[in-house]
């Protein structure tokens, strides 16, 4: 039941956000009274906080080991694509392979990383990894300005999050050539475009006087 509850918070505020969805409207479409959501929940926020805790520790956990594993097999010699691929290919393929209800998460959080609430909480959840990526990042660019890394990640989130939205508006533009929904299609230039980026806009961190 809390799963069900689960999935159908998620789709709801996809569709309408924190603000546009009641208990009873999720009460509703798992189909039982809204006492029961009360009796789980004393309040909104309380279950959208729970709909993007519940997948942000299964992308954070599979992110990690993957970057870990990057770290360790590159033996501090990493290169820039290899730590973004490292990073956006593992959690590229869980909303391509996971789902609808992974997709629905993507336009979830595409759409509250871009508010104050949202801002919280990818604080809360996705610091960690986050900065784990950027100390690969370092290695990669040995003397590099640190704003331009942090910079670069910024840029790179950017993207990330607009894929995931799955607007639709790639498929107009480009006339059917792109499609919003194809992640493969991402997976295979992302990593590579934002490695070009970091290193078009990498300076040489300044030197401080002896």
């Amino acid at each position: 039941m809390m799963e069900q509850i689960l999935d159908a918070a998620e789709h709801l505020f996809s569709q309408h956000g924190l603000y546009g969805v009641t208990l009873k409207d999720v009460a509703q479409r798992v189909g039982v009274h809204h006492t029961l959501l009360n009796y789980y929940f004393t309040d909104k926020k309380k279950l959208f906080d729970a709909v993007i805790g519940r997948r942000a520790e299964v992308t954070i956990k599979k992110r990690m080991a993957a970057l870990d594993r990057y770290d360790a097999e590159t033996q501090g010699r990493p290169t820039l694509e290899g730590a973004l691929r490292a990073f956006l290919d593992t959690d590229l393929d869980l909303y391509s392979q996971g789902g609808e209800n992974w997709k629905n998460y993507g336009v979830l959080g595409a759409q509250v990383s871009n508010t104050s609430y949202g801002a919280e909480l990818m604080d809360l959840h996705f610091d960690p990894v986050v900065l784990r990526l950027i100390d690969i990042l370092k290695k990669a660019l040995p003397g590099c300005a640190e704003e331009d890394i942090f910079w670069g990640y910024h840029f790179v989130t950017g993207a990330l999050m607009l894929t995931l939205a799955r607007t639709g508006r790639i498929n107009r533009l480009s006339g059917g050539l792109c499609d919003s929904d194809d992640f493969e299609a991402v997976k295979a230039r992302m990593a590579a475009f934002m490695a070009a980026g970091f290193t078009a806009i990498c300076k040489p961190q300044a030197q401080t006087a002896p």
